[in-house]
């Protein structure tokens, strides 16, 4: 039989049964946030510090002290992962970009309350300059489905067991991704610091980084490859309009995939702030981009269109004298163990990790001459183009997966279907 079905008059709840209701948040819940945490502070063991990210259940790291001990929702206030609800139990830490939800009383299933914020909550986040924010008085105001204890607790259980299931076979596939990126990362090390020429006489090049190079390679500072001093975009923080000039930020160089992902833009900027703030920097054709703030320091891509746009203070800007460096060779050198490496030991910390411009001119990096950087790059972009196919596939699995899990939470957390 058929139950009595109303208008939530939420676009993206839709109806629900007659009987359920639809309490805002603050309702249910006592509104707090954690606090700042630096990665300094972490250790190997202790309790655990959740965070932005999303791998490891949110976990970050461990301090020997808690802030928390109990059972509580919280979520990701900024960032890409915004809105992002995670179940927390326990002695825990939280860190500035953590709300935590604590239920008002035992009335209602927490596990269920769970299950529909997560569907409910990415609705409600906001774009901003850092990526996304949904801060406490936001969280507030959100209305949440909420049937009766029993049917919350019928379909918390339900829902837990379904989904188990599928984040299994994601965390299966996302390790096999795993597998294919480190490859992909040695083939690039080993073709950027020892070459493709088999059965060559090698030098020790007197780096600790590097070790043996091939014999007529040489190594220098980054910045003698390059053309001018590296450079970043204004420091200044824009309005952001629906159309405009694109405003590129970190997250269209770590989603690239090697070149910008416009799909992926803060916003737009207006032909005024360009006017006034931008034009220090221009972008050009084959310019690599390297994020030097915040979790993905160190990823990069290379500028392959002429289109007019503009990017924001944490992209690293390395424009190459080809006389000495290709760009290409460039964008994968950065990309090798021993520079990452490099840029690790040089991060300085405070709510996040960064590296300076002048830091990074000094980095040392490892040179063949051009004859060879370009058979390198030939060599590369076949080779990584190849597992990135492996990887397209992977991911494509990984995002229907994740599609079937957000829809079957959508149809029992607003009473579409019923758990029987």
């Amino acid at each position: 039989m058929t139950r009595a079905m109303k208008d939530s008059g939420i676009e993206w709840i839709g109806e629900i049964p007659k009987d359920w209701k639809l309490p805002k948040v603050k309702q249910l819940f006592s509104i707090g946030r954690g606090r700042v945490i630096s990665q300094l502070d972490l250790e190997d063991t202790g309790y655990p510090v959740y965070s932005s990210q999303t791998k490891n259940n949110g976990c970050l790291g461990y301090i020997s002290t808690y802030d928390f001990d109990r059972s509580q929702l919280t979520w990701t206030t900024d960032g890409a992962n915004a809105g992002t609800v995670f179940l927390r139990e326990g002695k825990h830490n939280c860190t500035n970009v953590c709300g935590t939800l604590t239920p008002k009383n035992d009335e209602n299933s927490l596990l269920y309350l769970k299950y529909a914020l997560e569907y409910i909550v990415i609705y409600h986040k906001r774009a901003d300059i850092n990526g996304f924010k949904i801060m406490n008085n936001e969280m507030a105001e959100i209305k949440v489905t909420l049937p009766s204890m029993p049917e919350q607790q019928k379909i918390a259980d339900f829902l837990d067991e379904k989904c188990s299931h599928i984040d299994s076979v994601l965390e299966k596939v996302r390790a096999s991704i795993d597998e294919y990126k480190q490859l992909k990362q040695s083939v690039i090390t080993q073709a950027v610091t020892k070459g493709i020429r088999p059965n060559r006489p090698m030098k020790d090049s007197g780096n600790k980084y590097y070790g043996e190079i091939p014999n007529n390679w040489y190594i220098c500072k980054t910045l003698y490859c390059l053309s001018m001093p590296i450079t970043d975009g204004p420091h200044s923080t824009p309005e952001l309009f629906d159309t405009g000039i694109p405003f590129v930020s970190a997250e269209a160089v770590s989603c690239g995939n090697g070149s910008i992902d416009f799909n992926h833009i803060r916003g737009y900027i207006s032909q005024e702030f360009y006017d006034e703030c931008c034009l220090k920097y221009i972008p050009q054709i084959n310019d690599v981009y390297m994020i030097k703030s915040g979790a993905t320091t160190g990823k990069v891509s290379i500028v392959d269109t002429d289109r007019i746009f503009t990017i924001w203070s944490p992209l690293a800007v390395f424009r190459c004298n080809e006389k000495k460096t290709l760009p290409k060779f460039m964008y994968y050198a950065i990309q090798s163990d021993q520079y990452q490496k490099q840029i690790a030991l040089n991060w300085s910390f405070g709510t996040q990790q960064n590296i300076g411009m002048r830091v990074l001119e000094s980095l040392k990096i490892c040179v063949p001459s051009l004859d060879e950087q370009q058979e390198i790059v030939s060599y590369l972009d076949d080779k990584c183009s190849e597992i990135d196919k492996l990887i397209t596939k992977k991911e494509q699995l990984i995002a229907e997966l994740e599609t079937y899990k957000k829809s079957l939470i959508y149809e029992y957390v607003t009473g579409k279907k019923e758990v029987i």
